[in-house]
């Protein structure tokens, strides 16, 4: 055995893997660290900081908050879950899916329900985390995921037209078409200078890969176009006379001691109380609850795709229920540093490792530049242009819809998965996200019975019919059933016998093809053999699988009806049939 081996398994003796918290960490320790992966980490993470860094601060801005909240967020959640959770390439931070739910979270409860309601998040999420619930999201069908990720794009889209046309709406309505009858009144009022920064922006941020292949993999794409952005309208404002543009810093002031900074503070962040000076009461609770369960839920299911499809680029396998424990630590701790609700970032991830990152503490570096920008880009940062981080959330949304996959989704998928598809995109435009995953998950678990009950397929095979697989004896029908015996089907399935014939003594009911039967089923079937006995016909239940064996044996089905016989197979139901069908 090698140095490194010896060292590898003295470490996974040192910190065992099972504690789910710091896994990802731990994992990659235990597989030996060294100078080599630190530099590629270290590389891997300044390159995703710098991609981070517009990016938080326009999902602030998109929330409806300071951009510093959402340097915030990327700072502390980039550190802390890190440390904490199960995926080695998880980038976590605010993300534009969140914007759906923050938004009237800030607009109705202000800042400080906002900061609470993240960490209430965080604490369901640690208890999700805790209670195995990490996979659980594979339960979650993918046009539910596909239709309110696109309604949610669609959505982030529609809040850019304020400031990228420059409207001049102090606060939007709750409602999706509430905010389209808003943005249609204040048509007139558009600005020609703002909307033409954010189609500048717009057109540098989809041309610049394209123009400028070379430049854009070293220095991103956002980045340079926000830079062009913010120069350029500091040159026309000295070339035109009354050109005005809104920027972060004439949108954004903090007082620091007694002076008015414009922008982002250049300070650390400050430990705080979520709640501020309102203080946290049952009523806050109450009426935080529903939002933050929201939020874990949401945090939940974008952070572990996120995780899915890191595994899928790198080989590696995730730890979910340490990401959604790490997750909801995270998310317990950012408040109190003035940071909105995070959770793993599918693009930042993929950066991540393209960039070459070997472990979370790509991350931790990642926290760390966006940091240093805080402190030492605070007053150029204030020159960004509101129209420009609108043009580039409207980037953001594109990206997130998927419109093509979700077009070959529609075109190639059952029209059962389209109609859900179509219905989550419908709720979460004119609701929101809660109501659209709860009712796409309801909607898509009747259509999933409905499949299922279309599984189970019955054949009834009566003394004069002829088969040439099965010889029946005089006297003797066969009932076969193949499928699971479930609530959607169980009805069914056993109403057929309602048909056999009087002719018939006894029923061999063959259930060698039945792998699984629940409760309705077994209701059901008792229902069946009463209906049988009734008309004096015996029943022999012919070669049930272990499953529902146990579930007869519990019922003592053979003891409580006296007309019921259970044979091993088909062929020792039929002898037993044989005989009882004999007259006496």
């Amino acid at each position: 055995m090698t140095q490194q081996r010896l060292v590898s398994e003295s470490r996974r003796r040192a910190f065992p893997l099972k504690w789910p918290v710091g896994a990802a960490l731990r994992r990659a320790w235990a597989n030996g660290y060294g100078p080599a992966e630190l530099r590629a980490d270290i590389l891997a993470g300044l390159v995703v900081g710098v991609v981070a860094l517009p990016l938080s601060m326009a999902l602030a801005v998109g929330v409806g908050v300071a951009p510093q909240h959402g340097l915030y967020t990327a700072i502390v959640a980039g550190i802390v879950v890190a440390l904490t959770g199960g995926s080695k390439f998880q980038i976590t931070g605010p993300t534009a899916a969140f914007i759906v739910i923050l938004a009237p979270i800030a607009s109705r409860h202000g800042l400080s329900g906002l900061l609470t309601a993240g960490m209430l998040a965080g604490i369901v999420l640690i208890a999700m985390g805790l209670g195995g619930f990490g996979r659980l999201i594979q339960f979650i069908p993918h046009p539910v995921t596909t239709g309110f990720t696109a309604g949610i794009a669609a959505v982030i889209a529609l809040l850019q037209l304020k400031d990228a046309c420059g409207l001049p709406i102090t606060s939007l309505p709750e409602g999706t078409l509430e905010k389209v009858r808003a943005f249609w009144q204040a048509r007139h009022q558009a600005s020609g200078h703002e909307i033409g920064v954010a189609l500048t922006t717009l057109t540098l941020l989809i041309g610049l890969p394209r123009w400028l292949p070379s430049l854009t993999r070293r220095v991103p794409a956002p980045l340079l176009a926000l830079t062009a952005a913010a120069v350029g309208c500091v040159a026309l404002q000295h070339v035109i006379p009354g050109f005005s543009i809104a920027t972060i810093g004439s949108r954004f002031q903090v007082m620091i001691d007694g002076e008015l900074v414009m922008g982002i503070p250049p300070t650390l962040p400050e430990l705080r109380l979520p709640w501020g000076e309102t203080g946290f009461s049952l009523e806050l609770l109450r009426e935080l609850a529903g939002p933050a369960c929201a939020i874990a839920a949401l945090g939940a299911i974008e952070s572990l795709l996120s995780a899915v499809v890191a595994d899928g680029m790198t080989g590696t396998r995730h730890n979910p229920d340490a990401e959604l424990l790490g997750l909801g630590i995270g998310n317990v701790l950012v408040p109190f540093f003035g940071g909105i609700a995070a959770t793993g970032a599918l693009a930042r991830t993929a950066t991540n490792i393209r960039a070459g990152a070997r472990s979370p503490v790509a991350s931790i570096v990642h926290s760390v530049v966006v940091l240093l920008a805080v402190l030492l880009l605070a007053k150029v940062v204030a020159y960004v242009p509101m129209a420009a981080l609108a043009a580039l959330l409207l980037v953001v949304a594109w990206n997130m819809s998927e419109v093509r996959h979700v077009v070959r989704t529609l075109r190639i998928a059952p029209r059962s998965d389209s109609l859900v598809l179509l219905s989550c995109f419908c709720l979460t435009v004119i609701w929101d996200m809660v109501v659209a995953v709860a009712g796409g998950i309801v909607l898509a678990a009747l259509l999933f019975m409905r499949r299922m009950a279309e599984l189970t397929h019955t054949r009834l095979l009566e003394p004069d019919t002829e088969s040439a697989d099965v010889a029946l004896p005089p006297n003797v029908s066969l009932y076969e059933i193949a499928g699971p015996l479930f609530f959607g089907a169980a009805q069914r399935a056993m109403g057929t016998l309602d048909t056999v014939g009087d002719g018939t003594r006894v029923v061999v009911l063959s259930l060698s093809r039945v792998p699984a039967i629940d409760a309705t089923g077994l209701v059901a079937l008792e229902s069946a053999l009463g209906r049988l006995k009734k008309s004096k016909q015996h029943v022999v239940l012919a070669g049930p699988l272990p499953q529902p064996r146990s579930i007869f044996n519990r019922a003592n089905l053979s003891g409580r009806y006296d007309h019921v016989s259970v044979a091993d197979d088909l062929s020792s139901a039929l002898k037993i049939a044989e005989k009882l069908a004999r007259p006496t």
